[in-house]
C-alpha cells in the first residue's frame, strides 16, 4: 500500500493539469489511468486526432479551391487515407508522450489500471489498495447514444470510430448538429463524403448566438452539407455494410429514411463515473449522472472532489483544466476559483467559430439593456487576402457601463481571437478599452477592434 496526499482517477485533461499544479504545489501526487496513454478522450480520440483531420482535409480543401487562384499551378493531390491516418496518429503520440514526460518531471506516480473508492481516503486499483488524504475524481465523459441506435463503431460510429474509419465512405449521415458532429462532417465533406446531419432541434449548435448559427448553417450548406432540420431519428439499421436512419420530422410527423455507407452518432456525451462504487460510497449525485460538488469542487463525501465532464458545466477539455487547477489549489489551502462566466466554445471548422460570455438572446430574456457591435471579415483586409472573408464579430455590451458581456465570432482565426476578448472580460474591460487599443495591421484581430469601435461612434472600415 502507498500514501498519497492527493489521488486523481482519471488523466484527462482535468486529471492531468490537477495532478501536475498538485505536484507543483508540494503535494505527493498519484493519476490512475487505465489507458496505455495518458490524456484521456482529448488528446488520445477526442480534441486533439479530430484537429489533426480538421487540419488535413483543410489544406486539401485549399489545393482544390483556392491555389489555383493564387497561382500556384500543377496536378491536384490525391488523398492517402492510410497516410492521413498515421499523421494523425502521429500528433497523438506526441502528445500522450509529452504528458508522460511531464509526470516524470513532477514526480507523479501513474498507477496504471481502473479505479474505485472502497471508503473515503482509499483508492484501489486492481488488487492494490491505495491511501490518500484527498481523492478527485476527474474520469470524464463517453459519448451518448439514442434509443433504437446500436454503436458498432464500424458503421454506426461514435466521434471515437469516426477518426478511424477503413476508408473514406461515399455517404455518411451525422445525427446531430453540435459540435462534434458538424467538424467530424466538415472532415468528411471535404474528403468527398456526401455528408447529410440530422438534427432534432430547428437550429445548428443549440445555445449559441443566433445570428452565427444562421449564418453558420448558409456557410456550411454551401461547403456541401446537408442539413435536416427538427427530425427525430427512430432507428439506424445496418444491413450488408449499409446503414439506413429512420426518422420523423417534428412539424409534420412525416417519416423518411436516409441510407448511408456510415452513421455518426454525435447526440452529446455522458459523465463516466461507472465503477468508482460512488454509489456504496453515498456520493450524492445529480440529474443524467452528474457528480454533486459544493463551491469548493468537493462531493458529499469529505476528502472526494470531483472536476470536469463528470460534474455540471460545459463539457470542455479547458473548463475542466481550469477546474483541475482550481481543486489543487484548494488541497493545498488555497483559493482556487473558476470564473465560469468567461469559458469560450469552439467549433473547429472553416470557418471557425467561438464564443464567450452571454448571447444576445440571454440578454434580451434577462432584460437588459446593451448594445451590439459588429463588424464583417470583408471588411478586414488579411481575411480578403487569404479567402476567408466570410462571417462577423459580434460584440455585446452594457449599454450604460459600456462593460464587454460577451462576443461571439465567424472567421478565420475565430478561436485565437475569442481570447484577446477573453482577457478583457477578465480586467472588466469596456468596449472602448478594447477599441483604443492599438492592433497590428494588417491581422485579422483588428475585426474585433472593429466591432468595439462600432458599439461606440462606429467602425472605421465598414
Amino acid at each position: 500500500m502507498a500514501s498519497f496526499d492527493v489521488i486523481v482517477i482519471g488523466a484527462g485533461p482535468g486529471g492531468y493539469v490537477c495532478a501536475i499544479r498538485c505536484a507543483q504545489l508540494g503535494l505527493k501526487t498519484a493519476v490512475v489511468e487505465a489507458r496505455e496513454t495518458l490524456g484521456g478522450t482529448c488528446l488520445n480520440v477526442g480534441c486533439i486526432p479530430s484537429k489533426a483531420l480538421l487540419n488535413a482535409t483543410h489544406h486539401l480543401h485549399e489545393v482544390h479551391e483556392n491555389f489555383e487562384k493564387m497561382g500556384l499551378m500543377g496536378a491536384t493531390p490525391t488523398v492517402d487515407w492510410a497516410k492521413m491516418q498515421a499523421y494523425k496518429q502521429d500528433v497523438v503520440n506526441g502528445n500522450t508522450k509529452g504528458i508522460e514526460f511531464l509526470f516524470k518531471k513532477n514526480k507523479i506516480t501513474w498507477l496504471k489500471g481502473f479505479g474505485s473508492i472502497p471508503e473515503a481516503g482509499k483508492v484501489k486499483v486492481g488488487d492494490e489498495v491505495h491511501e490518500a488524504k484527498s481523492i478527485v475524481i476527474a474520469t470524464g465523459s463517453e459519448p451518448a447514444s439514442l434509443p433504437g441506435v446500436t454503436v458498432d463503431e464500424k458503421t454506426v460510429v461514435t466521434s471515437t470510430g469516426a477518426l478511424s474509419l477503413e476508408s473514406i465512405p461515399a455517404t455518411m449521415v451525422v445525427i446531430g448538429a453540435g459540435v462534434i458532429g458538424l467538424e467530424m462532417g466538415s472532415v468528411y465533406a471535404r474528403l468527398g463524403t456526401k455528408v447529410t446531419v440530422v438534427e432534432y432541434l430547428d437550429a445548428i449548435l443549440p445555445g449559441m448566438d443566433g445570428e452565427v448559427v444562421k449564418s453558420f448553417h448558409k456557410i456550411l450548406a454551401k461547403q456541401g452539407l446537408s442539413f435536416v432540420m427538427g427530425a427525430a431519428v427512430e432507428a439506424v439499421t445496418v444491413e450488408g455494410g449499409k446503414a439506413k436512419v429512420g426518422y420523423k420530422l417534428k412539424k409534420d410527423g412525416k417519416a423518411a429514411t436516409i441510407e448511408a455507407d456510415a452513421v455518426l452518432v454525435a447526440t452529446g456525451r455522458r459523465p463516466f463515473t461507472e465503477g468508482l462504487g460512488l454509489e456504496t460510497l453515498g456520493v450524492e449525485m445529480l440529474p443524467r449522472g452528474m457528480v454533486k460538488i459544493d463551491g469548493h469542487f468537493q462531493t458529499s463525501v469529505p476528502g472526494v472532489y470531483a472536476i470536469g465532464d463528470c460534474v455540471t458545466g460545459p463539457m470542455l477539455a479547458h473548463k475542466a483544466e481550469d477546474e483541475g487547477m482550481a481543486v489543487a489549489e484548494v488541497l493545498a489551502g488555497k483559493h482556487g476559483h473558476v470564473n465560469y462566466g468567461v469559458i469560450p466554445g469552439v467549433v473547429y471548422t472553416t470557418p471557425e467559430v467561438a464564443s464567450v460570455g452571454v448571447t444576445e438572446e440571454m440578454l434580451k430574456e434577462q432584460g437588459r439593456a446593451y448594445k451590439v457591435g459588429k463588424f464583417p471579415f470583408m471588411g478586414n483586409a488579411r481575411a480578403k487576402a487569404v479567402f476567408q472573408a466570410e462571417g462577423f464579430v459580434k460584440l455585446l455590451a452594457d449599454k450604460e457601463t459600456d462593460r464587454i458581456l460577451g462576443c461571439h465570432i465567424i472567421g478565420p482565426g475565430a478561436g485565437d481571437l475569442i481570447h484577446e476578448v477573453c482577457v478583457a472580460m477578465e480586467f472588466g474591460a469596456s468596449a472602448q478599452d478594447l477599441a483604443l487599443t492599438c492592433h497590428a495591421h494588417p491581422t485579422y484581430s483588428e475585426a474585433v477592434r472593429e466591432a468595439a469601435l462600432a458599439c461606440g461612434d462606429g467602425a472605421i472600415h465598414a
